[in-house]
């Protein structure tokens, strides 16, 4: 897959939620994203509404322009930069190359959605988003939270990587030395950041002097 270049305020790129655990990562992106001023298509798996009820305590509503509203108000941004579709909704702009945008994170990736898309079995949208990603050469992360891998796993990822996914699993360093849930989750989304070429200062970069726990506190201050 081509390399997608710097982003651009106004760039588009897909988010889906699925149904493995560790939708803070998700959302946490959702938010950089749509800080960096980029319009973001969102897909939510059926599985995902339940993590977010489980995971969060929250009940997504049914419609999706109301999913997009929420999701702009909650996590700081406009809302004609969230479009959201839903599972079988073919007729939205990620289901064709000629709508595709420049890059697709599925994050979190559960198992059942990586190994669809490593056989190319579209049988709903955000299989057959990523499918169309793949076939236009575009920008493909997914980001697994699953543990341990087995053999299947490890064989489907291979494959995804051999046509040009970035495979990047929910694994944090703790070098920076978090001492909050969030600091962990930003180490992950800042790993994704960096594949999309978009600028952050969520965390500290290797080789540079860790956070004190003061340092770190202090945005909350």
């Amino acid at each position: 897959m081509r390399n997608p270049g710097t982003s651009k305020p106004g760039d588009r790129i897909s988010v889906a939620f699925t149904g493995a655990s560790g939708l803070q990562y998700g959302l946490r992106l959702l938010q950089c994203l749509l800080a960096a001023q980029m319009e973001v298509y969102v897909m939510v798996s059926k599985a995902a509404r339940a993590v977010f009820a489980w995971e969060l305590d929250v009940h997504l509503p049914g419609q999706n322009k109301a999913i997009a509203s929420y999701l702009a108000q909650q996590f700081g941004g406009r809302e004609e930069q969230v479009r959201v579709f839903g599972d079988q909704e073919w007729t939205a702009p990620v289901a064709s190359g000629s709508g595709a945008p420049r890059a697709m994170v599925v994050c979190p990736c559960s198992m059942g959605t990586l190994s669809s898309i490593a056989v190319g079995s579209s049988h709903n949208l955000i299989t057959r988003a990523a499918d169309v990603v793949i076939k236009e050469r575009r920008q493909l992360i997914l980001v697994p939270r699953e543990t341990p891998f087995s053999l299947i796993h490890l064989r489907n990822m291979t494959t995804l990587a051999e046509l040009g996914a970035v495979i990047l699993p929910a694994n944090p360093g703790f070098y920076h030395r978090p001492q909050r849930v969030e600091q962990i989750v930003d180490f992950i989304v800042a790993r994704i950041l960096d594949q999309l070429d978009i600028a952050h200062d969520l965390t500290v970069r290797w080789g540079a002097p860790p956070q004190t726990a003061d340092e770190s506190n202090s945005e909350d201050d």
